[in-house]
C-alpha cells in the first residue's frame, strides 16, 4: 500500500465498460515511497469519492483489483482509504 496525496483527476472518455462509473485520480506518493518506475503519479481508481489534496492509501496490483470487486478488472492502483491524520513516532 501506498501513502500519497490526490494531486489531480483524469477523465477519458474511452475506456472499459467494467470502469465506465469509475472515477480516475492523479496520485503523488509521500516522499517515503518511491516508484519503481521512476514517474512522480500513479492513476488510481476512486469509489471513496476523495479530492484533490486529500490524503489517501492506495493499494496496488492485484489487491487493488479484488478490492472492486473482481479480480479481472484493467486497473493497477485503487483508492482503499481517505486519511483522516497520521501520527509518527518521534524516533
Amino acid at each position: 500500500m501506498i501513502l500519497g496525496r490526490v494531486v489531480g483527476s483524469l477523465w477519458a472518455t474511452r475506456k472499459p465498460e467494467s470502469l465506465a462509473q469509475r472515477k480516475l485520480l492523479l496520485v503523488r506518493p509521500h516522499a517515503s515511497y518511491r516508484l519503481s518506475s521512476g514517474l512522480d503519479q500513479i492513476v488510481a481508481v476512486d469509489t471513496l469519492d476523495a479530492g484533490v489534496g486529500d490524503d489517501v492509501v492506495v493499494c496496488i496490483g492485484s489487491p487493488a483489483r479484488w478490492s472492486l470487486g473482481s479480480g479481472n478488472l484493467p486497473l493497477d492502483a485503487a483508492v482503499m482509504a481517505i486519511v483522516d491524520r497520521v501520527e509518527l513516532d518521534a524516533g
